[in-house]
Parts: C-alpha cells; structure tokens; sequence
C-alpha cells in the first residue's frame, strides 16, 4: 500500500511538470500566432489558452492517451515484472519534463510528443530490450511527424490564397471580408464544435448519434457565425489608420476571426497533447492499483484534470519565450496570415485527435506558418530561425531517450 502511494504520488507530481512544461512550449505554439499578429495580448491569449486548454484535455483527451499508453512498449514483456514499467513511465516523464524546461528557457518551439515518445523508447529498449519497443507503432508516429508538418503548411496555404483571391485583391476588401469573413467563422467553429461532441462529450457519459451531431455542430457554427457577422458589421473604417483600400480595417475583421481560432487552436491542442503528459501517469495508477501491465482501467477524471491545470500554468509562468519565436520571428503575421495559420493546424490537429494518431502540434504549427509565409514567397521566411527550429526538433527524441535511461537507473536504484 505504501508503495502503491509513492509510486502514484511520484507519478501526480512529474505529471504536473510534464504538463507544465507542454503549457511552457506547446501551448505558446498555440497562440503564439494570435499574439505575433497582435490579434490578442499576452494576457488575452493566456486567458483564451486557461478555458480551452482545460476544457479539450479534460473533454477530449481520452483518445489519444490510449495510443501513448498501450502502442510504444508490449506490455507484454512486462507482465512478471511490472515495477519496470513504473520506473520507466516516471522516468519518462521527468526527461521530458526537464527537456522541455531546457528548449522553453531558451526559446526553442520543440514537440512535447518527440520529447516523450523519445523518453518511452529510450528507457524500454535498454531498461527492458529492444524487442520490447512496438517499432510499427514509432514509426507510424514518426510518419505523422512528417505527414502533419506537411498537410498543415498544404492547408494553410491554400486558405491564405483563398483569402487573397477573396478579399485581399478585390476592389473593396472590406466589404469583401464583411461578406466571407462569417464562413471562415462558420466553417473554424464547425469543425471545433463536431469534435467536441464526438469524441468530448462521451467522456462525460454523453452519447449523441452521428447525424445528430453533425446537425447540432452546424447549428451551433450557425450561431457563432452570425454572432461573429454582427460584430465585424460594427467595425467602421478609421481614416487615419487607413493608407488605401481600408486594409488596416480588414485586418481589424480577420482580428475577431483570430479569437474564434484561436479558442479552436487551444481546444484542438488540449485534447491531443494533454496525452504525453497523462498517458505515462495512467500507466502508473493501472499497474499500481492492480499490480498487473496493461490491465484495462477506466482513465480516472483527475488524471485529465491534473493536465489541464498544468498545461495552463506552463503557458502563464513561461510560455513567453517560444511565443517570440513563433508568432514574430519566422516570417511577418498579420491577423489574415495567422488565421490562415491557426485554421489549418487546428483542422490538421482535430483530423489527427479523432483517428487516436498523437502528431506534434508544433511542427503542425510550424508547418502551417511556413505555408503561409510561402504564400507570400521564399523571401518572406527567415530560413536561418528555421534552421533553429529544426535542429532543435532533431536533438529532441536523442536527448529526451539520454535523459530517461539516466533516470530510469536512479529509479531501479532508489525506489522499493
């Protein structure tokens, strides 16, 4: 029993610095867009980050944690000695943890998704063996890795050029985007409201049929969109801001735009990266409770709880490091381009979220940003920050398998 209570203590407590150190880099990710385009405040996004954030890991978080828990180590090799598997998974999340501290304090964007499944396979395959390590199951991982950056950057271009054909190059852009700007509403909203209900609101004993669901999701987009249209309506042009075309004014427009994605932006990343931070500690809690790997245990309401607190409590205390990086130094947002942006990567992020597939919302984010710097041209990307970026990603699973396997020993050593 005792141990049992160390063993869950330990697990609660690197949960929360895992979390946090999400909240610290992941999340500023999130909405480093709505502050580089100047579309929200450092405390506006902070604000925005704390409701969503909490509500998608504690609504929606289920999903993905299943695939983190059950798909990198057989559980199978574990059974006679089920310790391992707790000194593995505690491991894991303190490297990740303290790697994340490391890149946050210095402004480097990496994935907390790297950083932990580095962890997970660096103490299995020397604290157990190499075959212990579901190889298929890492490498669809690392295809997403690649896939998300990819689909992102696709999706995010083509909603900046649809922007540009719509509204930016018309003859007058504002009344354009009075026009458009509520279906970009509709369709941002849509997309956040259908996943809620399908995959959120069964963690809460709701059960709503397909076509139900559909019906409900583009009622309540309905009502956002008009809600929306009706304050885009108010916003009148300022002619003193204005140099020709009332572009300050439709990017005035794209700004309210921004809160709506930006609010689905933190929903999309609460659901699916609350997972690298509850997935190890629901392992804990499965074996410790039961003295069996793998037995199939209910995910406890506190364990996603944990998560939504500590992600937002990262974001509050350190989060404004990697925000620089992201939302001003890549290439120049404005609220058009980083709507553009935050649309694609929460779209690209939910698809992922729905199917159980844990991608990196970073280089889903970055993807997304270099998509829309392209839009603009080569030239508009600072390809020596994104050098940075990317060397940063690559030192990320190497040092996060380090720092575990260092862990992992100090833990077979000192722990009952």
């Amino acid at each position: 029993m005792e141990e049992q209570i160390i063993y869950i203590g330990l697990a609660a407590v690197f949960g929360i610095f895992m979390a946090w150190g999400i909240g610290a880099n992941d999340v500023a990710n999130a909405m480093a867009t709505s502050v580089g385009s100047k579309a929200l405040t450092i405390k506006q996004a902070i604000l925005v980050a704390a409701v969503f954030e909490f509500l998608g890991a504690v609504l929606a978080g289920g999903e993905v944690t299943s695939t983190i828990r059950k798909g990198i180590v057989d559980a199978n090799l574990l059974s006679s000695t089920p310790e391992l598997l707790v000194y593995g998974m505690l491991a894991s999340l303190l490297s990740a943890g303290t790697w994340l501290l490391i890149a946050s304090r210095n402004g480097w964007p990496v994935s907390t998704t790297h950083s932990i499944v580095g962890a997970i396979v660096g103490f299995a395959a020397v604290g157990i063996g190499i075959d212990a390590v579901q190889w298929g199951q890492v490498g669809t991982i690392v295809v997403s890795w690649v896939v998300s950056p990819l689909t992102a950057g696709f999706i995010a271009y083509l909603i900046y050029m649809s922007v540009q054909r719509l509204i930016l190059s018309q003859e007058d852009p504002l009344a354009r985007a009075k026009r458009y700007v509520p279906i970009y509403i509709f369709f941002a909203a849509f997309t956040i409201t259908l996943v809620t209900i399908l995959k959120g609101l069964k963690h809460v004993g709701m059960d709503i049929s397909l076509t139900n669901s559909y019906l409900l999701a583009t009622g309540i987009a309905v009502a956002i969109a008009l809600f929306g249209m009706v304050m885009i309506q108010r916003i009148k042009p300022d002619p003193k801001a204005e140099k020709k075309q009332h572009f300050y004014t439709v990017e005035k427009v794209f700004a309210v735009l921004m809160v709506v994605t930006a609010c689905s932006m933190a929903f999309a990343h609460g659901s699916n990266d609350v997972a690298n931070a509850i997935g190890p500690l629901a392992a804990v809690i499965s074996v410790a409770q039961s003295g069996i790997v793998g037995a199939q245990s209910a995910l406890p309401i506190w364990v996603l709880f944990i998560g939504g607190v500590g992600i937002v409590i990262g974001l509050a205390t350190f989060g404004v490091h990697v925000i620089a990086t992201v939302g001003k130094k890549i290439t120049q947002l404005t609220p058009s381009r980083g709507f553009a942006a935050e649309l694609a990567a929460a779209t690209t992020i939910v698809i992922a979220s729905g199917t159980g597939i844990p991608i990196s919302t970073t280089h889903t984010l970055v993807g997304a940003v270099l998509g829309v710097g392209l839009a603009r041209g080569i030239e508009a990307i600072d390809l020596r920050v994104v050098g940075r970026i990317f060397v940063s990603w690559v030192v990320t699973i190497p040092a996060g398998a380090f720092l575990s396997i260092v862990f992992f020993f100090i833990f077979k050593t000192v722990l009952p």
